[in-house]
């Protein structure tokens, strides 16, 4: 069915971060108060999207799961878009991470899965402006642009278009009342030409209205609204205080679409000169980390987001398997070289077409995804391999969306199914727990966490296949470690 050939090479296999949509950050400068600074860790809380503050009581498993589906639907129209219909950027790493003035300090994130609300997806508390007020962004490392939704009492005439409709139902930024909040002059170069990628608007009544914006997502969601720097406070370990101080933030006076349900904006954290990720990792040892906890932990377990030396890291050091991490070959996505997949020891005959993102293939590792994505010459043998295993349990018609195989568990142990693992090209192995692709959807039901996509296209390994996990990405060093985790605090 498939006419390729079959002979094994590396793929790419991009990794972003954690879960849906899209942001920017920049990050010029980080300014300590002198009285508070140590070499301590700085954390920002992290909120699922479900949890009581936002979406209200809890939903049964079953609920999160077709949630969890839909998004996920939703969120393979950007990743399509992104890397095969929108705009490519193919550049050198150099070109977005500067090694100047590095930090021997660290920021830290905490992650909340609140499994007991809602679906397996990430939100980071930010505070911005000066006094700061406080927010829940979507932690994204597939976009750009961080805002927050906002409110800006212009006082000439000409300032932002406000014909958009009101925001309702979210904090909102205001900046008026904060002395930090600086907007970007429409006419200068950075509006007109560095923030082009950022859906910048060629509209300059005068040469201080700030700059505009209409961020469009492919799923229909959009935000409007204009460009500011700001300063953007973080807590240090035992209650003291971290500024950043000229972040790129985005002002949006209106948003609306699926994206946007319980969140205040966007946290960008892909692999960009105005990333959040990338400007904090370049004041804080080049390199960033997480772990994602089970999606379906208690709502009071969390982890951290860290910006330079993980403590979770130094405790996993003789743990960690490293391998080479690829940076600038396709938009913002992170990518390393992997060689296959293999299940119970044996490499599965997958056509290398499927890997190759230089084709028309290639394969993406998204926290903004929860479920896995295999495009069928890679999904096939997958499903084929994993179901002989389960042959003596009775299957179950759940209509979980594209969901195609669920079983009756009773008596079933984890034992029973072969491990899945992927193979990097320079002879690393990541296998994940046996949980995050046979996943609990009900009780007394499983099901494999694994969806069909149309070949050519891309495959996607989601957030549930990546927990249980530390991560760490070196963007100096184009290094990544990996090792098994319980995702809980040193």
């Amino acid at each position: 069915m498939y006419k390729m050939k079959w002979r094994p090479i590396p793929f790419l296999l991009f990794i972003f971060l954690l879960p849906i949509i899209h942001g920017l950050a920049s990050v010029y400068a980080a300014v300590v108060l002198p009285q508070e600074y140590n070499s301590d860790t700085v954390s920002l809380e992290l909120i699922h999207r479900h949890s009581p503050q936002v979406m209200g009581g809890p939903k049964t498993r079953l609920q999160r799961l077709k949630e969890l589906v839909h998004s996920d639907s939703l969120r393979q129209l950007m990743i399509l878009h992104k890397l095969r219909g929108g705009q490519i950027l193919r550049r050198k790493a150099r070109e977005v991470f500067s090694s100047s003035r590095v930090s021997n300090d660290a920021i830290e994130v905490p992650l909340h899965p609140a499994a007991d609300y809602g679906i397996g997806q990430y939100f980071v508390t930010f505070r911005v402006g000066t006094p700061s007020q406080k927010f829940m962004l979507v932690a994204d490392t597939g976009s750009d642009l961080t805002w927050t939704s906002c409110k800006y009492h212009c006082r000439s005439r000409n300032c932002f278009n406000r014909h958009a409709r009101r925001i309702r139902h979210r904090r909102v930024f205001h900046a008026n009342l904060s002395s930090s909040f600086k907007t970007i002059p429409c006419l200068t170069d950075m509006c007109k030409i560095e923030l082009m990628n950022l859906f910048s608007l060629t509209s300059c009544p005068t040469p201080i209205t700030p700059c505009a914006y209409d961020y469009r997502y492919s799923d229909g969601s959009t935000a409007q609204g204009f460009f500011a720097n700001e300063t953007v406070t973080v807590g240090l370990r035992r209650g003291r205080k971290m500024r950043l101080h000229d972040v790129l933030i985005g002002c949006s006076e209106s948003f609306q679409g699926q994206s946007f349900q319980a969140a205040d904006g966007v946290m960008g954290l892909g692999y960009s000169k105005y990333s959040f990720a990338i400007k904090a990792a370049e004041k804080f040892g080049g390199k960033f980390s997480y772990c994602l906890v089970d999606h379906l932990s208690h709502k009071n377990v969390s982890n951290y987001l860290t910006f330079g030396s993980s403590r979770s890291k130094e405790a996993l050091s003789n743990n960690m398997t490293y391998t080479e991490l690829v940076l600038g070959m396709a938009s913002t996505f992170y990518a390393v070289n992997v060689m296959g997949i293999s299940i119970g020891g044996e490499m599965l005959r997958i056509p290398f077409e499927v890997w190759d993102v230089k084709g028309a293939g290639g394969t993406i590792l998204d926290t903004g995804s929860s479920l896995t994505f295999l495009t069928e010459p890679a999904y096939q043998p997958v499903m084929a391999a994993l179901r002989v295993s389960l042959l003596k349990f009775r299957k179950v018609e759940m209509e979980i969306g594209p969901l195609e195989y669920c079983f009756n568990s009773t008596g079933f142990e984890e034992n029973l199914v072969p491990r899945l693992a992927f193979h990097f090209g320079d002879g690393a192995k990541f296998e994940p727990p046996v949980k995050s692709y046979v996943i609990s959807a009900a009780d007394g039901v499983r099901c494999f966490g694994f969806v069909s996509v149309a070949w050519p296209g891309t495959s996607v390994i989601g957030n549930i296949m990546q927990q249980n996990h530390l991560w760490e990405f070196d963007i100096q060093r184009n290094k990544l470690g990996f090792a098994p985790s319980t995702c809980t605090r040193v």
